[in-house]
């Protein structure tokens, strides 16, 4: 059975970052620039109140950041600075 190094899990957790990071800006991008759009299709596929969309948005996104800040970047800078 192969060991992973440090090193190889720095580079996943700092590429898994860069990708999460991208996810994260296209998502919060795409709900900023076409809300009404987003809105209209999350309403209507999951019977929902339109006004309820944009806080689901803001829970969903800020959700995902707290996530990325706990299981990616925290662990990335935490490997970097001891290795």
């Amino acid at each position: 059975m192969m060991a992973i190094t440090v090193a190889q899990l720095t580079a996943f957790l700092g590429w898994s970052s860069l990708i999460n990071i991208g996810i994260l800006l296209i998502s919060t991008l795409f709900v900023v620039w076409r809300r009404d759009f987003a809105v209209k299709i999350h309403s209507s596929m999951f019977d929902l109140d339109p006004q309820a969309v944009p806080k689901m948005y803001f829970d969903y996104l800020g959700r995902y950041k707290l996530l990325l800040l706990v299981f990616n970047i925290v662990p990335y800078l935490a490997l970097r600075i001891i290795a």
